[in-house]
């Protein structure tokens, strides 16, 4: 398994759709990451479009992070990468030293992720259980980080099966939970051994909460994987800047 060879824990600061639609942000956000010492940046990869229906209402944290005006396709639409963009961005990661990353949220976005060569997948907690999105995955043969947020463990084992059936050894378990931003008496990394214990794969942990305590002690329950929201200004609009570590925070966590 990919992260089981890994010397340390592999640490991906979540740009996600913080970029705002802006790629000069975007390129900003990479090149603090870098500094503060994440192995990878990691973005959406979606089309409003497809992904939610007009009319589609946000969810709590949203309605409160962005504007009440706008309705959730609304808002995913403004957030877009194009294909361009995405191309901009992984060849800028490149020449930066820093894998990029991006999570599909359909099986079209997943090839062409894999057209443009990415190193490592990742699914959003809501698909664990679009199993055509990770049949599609598990056929590529490459790494893939499966967040479990909200999920029962036969969803995870549906998805454990798919992947041994498609021989892929190179998946890993991502601890999570849907709150953003998490509270302290929510995190609950008990469920990591969980995890582990009930399917024998490595395991990493999607941080939502605040400060870098939960991270590190998630690595001392033998986190192979740490993702946390990553930002260059909590007070930006959008969804998820609040939730986000700003680069002297994720520095704090890398060191």
């Amino acid at each position: 398994n990919y992260f089981n060879q890994l010397s340390r824990a592999y640490l991906i600061a979540e740009i996600g759709v913080n970029h705002n639609g802006d790629i000069e942000l975007a390129r900003e956000m990479i090149l603090e990451a870098k500094k503060s010492g994440a192995d990878a940046v990691k973005f959406q990869t979606f089309k409003a479009d497809s992904l939610v229906i007009p009319g589609t209402q946000k969810v709590r944290y949203q309605i409160e992070t962005t504007s009440k005006d706008e309705t959730h396709h609304e808002m995913l639409k403004k957030l877009e990468l194009g294909e361009a963009a995405h191309r901009h961005l992984a060849l800028f990661c490149a020449e930066q030293n820093i894998d990029f990353l991006s999570t599909p949220y359909d099986i079209d976005s997943a090839k062409f992720l894999n057209d443009l060569d990415i190193k490592i997948f990742k699914t959003a907690s809501a698909d664990i259980v679009d199993l055509p999105l990770q049949e599609y995955l598990a056929s590529t043969g490459k790494p893939v980080i499966v967040a479990t947020g909200m999920s029962s463990i036969d969803e995870v084992e549906k998805v454990v099966d798919i992947y041994k059936d498609a021989d892929n050894h190179n998946l890993v378990l991502l601890h999570c939970v849907s709150n953003y931003p998490c509270s302290d008496i929510s995190i609950n990394l008990r469920s990591m051994n969980t995890l582990s214990k009930s399917f024998s794969l490595p395991i990493g942990f999607s941080d939502h909460s605040e400060g870098f305590l939960a991270a590190v002690s998630s690595v001392a329950m033998g986190a192979k994987v740490i993702e946390k929201h990553f930002t260059l200004d909590k007070n930006l609009s959008g969804p998820d800047h609040k939730a986000s570590s700003t680069p002297d925070e994720f520095s704090e966590l890398v060191a």
